[in-house]
């Protein structure tokens, strides 16, 4: 993270604490944990499908 040093990450994490709260952090990390391992799904998804037409093409 280019420019990111200790004194601006806590500065980021007290205003994202001021703005949803003790209670909604932990849902909202969760959410994007998510979102993040779907993405992740998806990319790879994407990336085996043309191996597995290659494949089947040469099987045929």
């Amino acid at each position: 993270m280019a420019g990111l040093g200790g004194p601006e990450i806590i500065l980021i994490v007290v205003v994202v604490l001021l703005m949803f709260g003790g209670k909604k952090l932990p849902e909202l990390m969760r959410g994007l944990g998510r979102g993040m391992k779907e993405f992740k799904d998806a990319k790879d998804g994407v990336s085996e499908e043309p191996k597995k037409t290659a494949t089947e093409i040469k099987e045929s």
